[in-house]
């Protein structure tokens, strides 16, 4: 009869056993061998319970903690220094050759600073432990300036609320976006391992918007075919003031045509109705109405697939005049982190 596997016993019974094993050897003076066959374990085991009974007595016998380590090999103080390091950092910035944090990417930064070589699924179950998870990252251009955007949101901004309330005027977050027949959005189900095909024009064609919303849930949009220019924002802002019966506040980035010497001048006299503001260089994530481009690319033609421009141009006004009835949905284009210091 082979020797049954002692790990499925007890902690208790295998002390117990590898005490009775060592016992009949040094009292009993039964022979290594012997006492494997009496006692049906490996002769491997025997020689090395007998190792560490020389080397500590019977306490050597004692159980030992079983499974993985609840300690992590990483100190609290090391731990701490990654996660700061993970949040505040990119790789690049580290000097380590890569674009993303990935556990490859964390696997080198740990080495680097505590000199401890972990295997990639041991750094995911630290990720999984300080609470990181996979995620797809914002785009942020290499030229936004870091203390412009602190300016922004500590000083520039509450400065302009401040004054649309002494004021008594609106506060309207702009933008504009081009829209293409070709763009496609969107998922859909399909058997594992064939893609499903979605049938689509294979015309070109698209149009351009521009839009501003409020914190309050107001839209105000245009749809137009020809390139942005002057003469399309002017008309545009000339809408607007008509639309608006309080002084507006309108805030966008900076584009060129945003800050055409003509709209300037346009703007100037009609500075009684209408103020300009421009946002931090490259920070569109600050502008509330990217979130509003995002939802129509999304919705209003990446998932219709139009077969001809009039029908683009009528699905984008239809769900443009949809969401204008709907002031909570525009509202809740203000809860994303990025700008919910506008919200109120």
């Amino acid at each position: 009869m082979g020797a049954f596997d002692a790990r499925h016993l007890s902690a208790e019974a295998q002390e117990d056993l590898r005490w009775r094993v060592i016992h009949a050897i040094a009292e009993e003076e039964v022979k290594p061998a012997v006492a494997a066959r009496q006692f049906g374990v490996a002769r491997a085991s025997v020689y090395n319970w007998l190792q560490e009974y020389y080397t500590g007595g019977y306490r050597a016998l004692a159980p030992r903690p079983r499974g993985r380590p609840h300690e992590g090999r990483l100190t609290g103080y090391q731990a701490a220094t990654i996660v700061r390091l993970l949040t505040r950092r990119c790789p690049s910035q580290l000097h380590l050759p890569f674009a993303l944090w990935t556990r490859e990417a964390v696997q080198q930064l740990i080495e680097r600073r505590t000199g401890l070589h972990l295997s990639v699924w041991t750094v995911g179950r630290y990720l999984k432990h300080w609470g990181f998870t996979p995620q797809k990252p914002l785009r942020r251009a290499y030229e936004q300036d870091p203390k412009a955007v602190r300016r922004w949101l500590k000083k520039e901004y509450p400065a302009i609320r401040r004054q649309a309330q002494r004021e008594k005027a609106e506060i309207h977050w702009a933008d504009e976006m081009g829209l293409r027949s070709q763009d496609q959005r969107g998922r859909s189900y399909g058997r594992r391992g064939h893609t499903p095909v979605i049938p689509g024009t294979g015309q070109r064609f698209g149009c351009n918007m521009i839009s501003t919303i409020t914190n309050r849930g107001q839209l105000n949009f245009m749809v137009f075919e020809e390139t942005f220019r002057n003469p399309v924002l002017l008309r545009f802002l000339r809408r607007l003031i008509r639309q608006v019966k309080r002084k507006v506040f309108v805030i966008l980035d900076r584009h060129p045509v945003h800050q055409a010497k003509a709209v300037q001048r346009w703007v100037e006299q009609h500075a009684q109705q209408i103020q300009l503001f421009p946002l931090p260089t490259c920070s569109p994530e600050l502008n509330a109405d990217e979130y509003l481009n995002q939802d129509v690319k999304s919705n209003a033609v990446g998932r219709r697939r139009p077969h001809d421009k009039q029908e683009m141009l009528l699905d984008l006004r239809s769900y443009l005049q949809s969401t204008q009835r709907q002031p909570d949905v525009v509202k809740g284009f203000f809860r994303h982190p990025s700008v919910k210091y506008a919200q109120d």
